[in-house]
C-alpha cells in the first residue's frame, strides 16, 4: 500500500527502490563493471578460481544474477549460498547444487568419486562444471582447502571445473592466511568491490528514478549528498534511505524529498546508524506516515 501511494504521486511504474537484488536495475558503476569482467573472465578462461569480494549491500548478489543470465548452455551450473559445516558437508553442497543425487550414508570417498564421474561425464559430453559460491566468507579455512583439493580434477590442457567465489571482505582476509597460500596461489584473478562516489551514488539514484519513468528530480541533491554520507555509499543502504524518503515526501504531498525529508527518518527513530559499520538498519516492518494518526 505505501509503495503504491508513493508510485502514483510521483507518477512511477514500479517501485525504483526495492531492498531485492534485481538485474533489471543494475547499475554499472565503474567497479561494478571491473567485477563483473572479472567475473566473464573466470567463466571464458575457465579459471580453477576466481573471488570477488565486497563489503554488505555492495550489489555482489545482483552481479551473480546478472552472470547467470549469460550463462551459455556448454556450463553445467551449481550455485551455492551460505554453505557451512564440516569436512564432507561442503561435498555434499556441492553435489546437491548439481543436481547429482547419492545415499544419505555414503562415505567421503564416495561422495568425492560420485562427484569426479560427473565432472567427467559432463566434460565428455561438451560441458564443464562451473560452481559459484555466495557468502564463501562462511566456509572457513578447512572447506576453503577442501574446495583447491577439488579443483584437482583439472588435468592437461582442458580445465574440467571452475569455481567462482563471492563474500564479504572477510574472505579476502581468510584466503590472505598462510595456511592458505596453496589456495592462493589457484586463484586467478580476483576484485573486490568498492562503495559509491559521491558521484556514482547521484548517478545511481537518477538511473533508478528514470528506470521507473520518474524525472529524476524526486530526490534533490542537497538530499542525495546527505543519502551519501549517511549511507557511506553502499547501494542497500542508499535503497533503504532513497524509499523512505520517497514515502516521507509523499505522504506530506511534497513534489520531491530534499535535506529535510532525510533528517526527519533520523529523528522519528525510522532508521539506525551503526558506529561500527557503515549500515542502516530499519527497526520496525510498520510505517506511521508523518501527519497520519496510527492505525
Amino acid at each position: 500500500m505505501v509503495a503504491e501511494l508513493y508510485n502514483a504521486h510521483f507518477g512511477f511504474r514500479e517501485r525504483p527502490f526495492s531492498l531485492s537484488p534485481d538485474p533489471d536495475f543494475l547499475f554499472w558503476s565503474k567497479g561494478h563493471g571491473r567485477a563483473m569482467a572479472v567475473l566473464e573472465y573466470g567463466l571464458l578462461t575457465r579459471a580453477p578460481l576466481t573471488v570477488v569480494t565486497g563489503e554488505v549491500g555492495t550489489g555482489k548478489t545482483t552481479l551473480i544474477q546478472a552472470l547467470l543470465s549469460q550463462i551459455e548452455d556448454n556450463v553445467t551450473l551449481g550455485l551455492i549460498s551460505n554453505a557451512q559445516g564440516d569436512r564432507g558437508d561442503l561435498l555434499r553442497w556441492v553435489l546437491n547444487a548439481l543436481d547429482v543425487r547419492v545415499p544419505e550414508r555414503e562415505d567421503y570417498v564416495s561422495l568425492f568419486q560420485h562427484f569426479q564421474d560427473f565432472v567427467i561425464e559432463e566434460y565428455s559430453a561438451g560441458r564443464h562444471v562451473a560452481l559459484i559460491i555466495d557468502e564463501a566468507q562462511n566456509l572457513g579455512a578447512e572447506m576453503l582447502e577442501e574446495l583447491r583439493t577439488l579443483t584437482n580434477i583439472n588435468s592437461g590442457k582442458d580445465e574440467l571445473l571452475q569455481i567462482i567465489l563471492v563474500g564479504q571482505p572477510e574472505l579476502r582476509a581468510l584466503i590472505s592466511r598462510p595456511e592458505l597460500r596453496q589456495f592462493a596461489q589457484r586463484v586467478t584473478a580476483t576484485f573486490h568491490l568498492k562503495p559509491f562516489s559521491l558521484d556514482e551514488t547521484t548517478n545511481y539514484i537518477l538511473h533508478r528514478l528514470h528506470h521507473v519513468g520518474g524525472q529524476g528530480t524526486e530526490i534533490d541533491a542537497s538530499a542525495i549528498r546527505y543519502i551519501h554520507e549517511e549511507s557511506k555509499g553502499i547501494p542497500r543502504i542508499i535503497n533503504k534511505l532513497c524509499d523512505l524518503a520517497l514515502v516521507y515526501a509523499s505522504s506530506g504531498g511534497q513534489a520531491k524529498a530534499d535535506v529535510t525529508t532525510i533528517r526527519e527518518l533520523f529523528n522519528d527513530g525510522l532508521v539506525l546508524k551503526s558506529a561500527e559499520a557503515p549500515s542502516v538498519l530499519v527497526l520496525t516492518n510498520r510505517i506511521d506516515l508523518p501527519g497520519k494518526a496510527a492505525e
